[in-house]
């Protein structure tokens, strides 16, 4: 129903930033909240970001906090994750997730989400 590819992961030194891109083919991309979960090696899954359908609902984990921004653009079928001043502790695999919502709600629970991406990886030096 929906394909989520993510984009834009690389190796940036600490301090730098990157924009992610989610990709979604399939209909009613407007109809879907969407997050980003990130998962380092050897640690679970946490949750990043997350965006209402409009895009006027939006939540942070408190770790990125002032550095990252959700945005969307459903025009195009695209969720974003700029970060900025990144750390090392954000290298991850970052994942975008989308789940049918007509709320007007966001999701933190990764369980919630029904559609996942195959991650990208985000290696930020010290």
């Amino acid at each position: 129903q929906v394909q989520l590819v993510e984009s834009g992961g690389g190796l940036v030194q600490a301090g730098g930033s990157l924009r992610l891109s989610c990709a979604a083919s399939g209909r009613t991309f407007s109809s879907y909240a969407m997050g980003w979960f990130r998962q380092a090696p050897g640690k679970e899954r946490e949750f990043v970001a997350a965006i209402s359908w409009s895009g006027d609902n939006t939540y942070y984990a408190n770790s990125v906090k002032g550095r990252f921004t959700i945005s969307r653009d459903n025009a195009k079928n695209t969720v974003y994750l700029q970060m900025n001043s990144l750390k090392p502790e954000d290298t991850a695999v970052y994942y975008c997730a989308a789940v049918r919502d007509y709320s007007g709600s966001y999701y933190i629970r990764s369980a919630v989400y029904n559609y996942w991406g195959q991650g990208t990886q985000v290696t930020v030096s010290s």
